[in-house]
């Protein structure tokens, strides 16, 4: 009788799985509050080991430290509708008066319109006083799909990991319940959209605030047009030439303005 019991228990619950499953409901179209979130001080610090550490760096870091706070937030908004994209900022961090150092890390400098079936973008790239308009395919990345898991914005999402760029450490969290390939900046390529994404040693994240489910409607689907037209070798070589003369700096501003 118990075994008849615990038989009958565990046929309902899959049969209730099964039934559950057939009527989830899959988001296809929405927007999604993102939260940019950066380390100051140790983005400084790292920097500073670069240049070399001296007094009057050093001088200049605490003087930072006592006027501003060790994190610098920005939103934006990711709007998505079956196979496209658009990713828009929202608020910048961090004025650009302060140029002791190399602000690049806490500026939002890109909207990008992402087809993700035809695995094309567009971006309107801002790189100090030049704006861009960047036509190319998506970046390529292989994901390593793990098996740990995290809630963000009310979604059970999944870890995994890559390297971007050869050398950038990405962990990225995704959920199959929004049904669109898509995430924040120019992070994609996951069966699903991503919620969240963190450079560990680069010392920043993206994670998403809130999820909205609506209807977008085509006007949404948009970025500026506006930039000197390039694609992806071209604005590498643009940059490449102009932070020549940059030294040990030159490598780090040249990741941070092809992210």
């Amino acid at each position: 009788m118990r075994n008849f019991k615990f038989i009958l228990t565990a046929y309902l619950l899959f049969i209730s799985s099964i039934t559950m499953a057939q009527h989830a409901r899959f988001v296809h179209q929405g927007a999604i509050e993102f939260e940019k979130r950066v380390n100051a001080y140790a983005l400084i610090k790292d920097q500073i080991k670069l240049w070399g550490d001296d007094s009057f760096s050093s001088k200049a870091f605490e003087s930072y430290q006592k006027n501003n706070p060790q994190f610098k937030t920005s939103k934006s908004k990711l709007i998505f509708s079956n196979d496209k994209t658009v990713f828009i900022p929202e608020e910048e961090a961090i004025s650009q008066a302060n140029t002791w150092f190399n602000l690049i890390q806490f500026q939002q400098n890109n909207q990008i319109l992402t087809n993700t079936t035809t695995g094309m973008s567009t971006i309107q790239k801002k790189v100090f006083e030049q704006t861009y308009l960047l036509n190319d395919s998506t970046r390529k990345i292989n994901w390593k799909i793990t098996d740990e898991f995290r809630n963000i914005a009310g979604y059970n999402c999944r870890r995994a990991n890559a390297i971007v760029m050869d050398s950038v450490y990405v962990v990225a969290f995704y959920t199959d319940e929004i049904a669109v390939s898509g995430g924040p900046e120019s992070f994609s390529g996951l069966p699903g959209m991503i919620l969240g994404v963190a450079l560990p040693h680069d010392h920043v994240t993206w994670f998403a605030t809130s999820v909205t489910d609506q209807v977008v409607t085509e006007d949404k689907l948009k970025i500026p047009t506006k930039g000197k037209p390039v694609n992806n070798k071209q604005l590498l070589d643009i940059l490449k030439s102009a932070l020549k003369s940059w030294g040990k700096s030159a490598d780090q501003t040249l990741k941070w303005s092809l992210l």
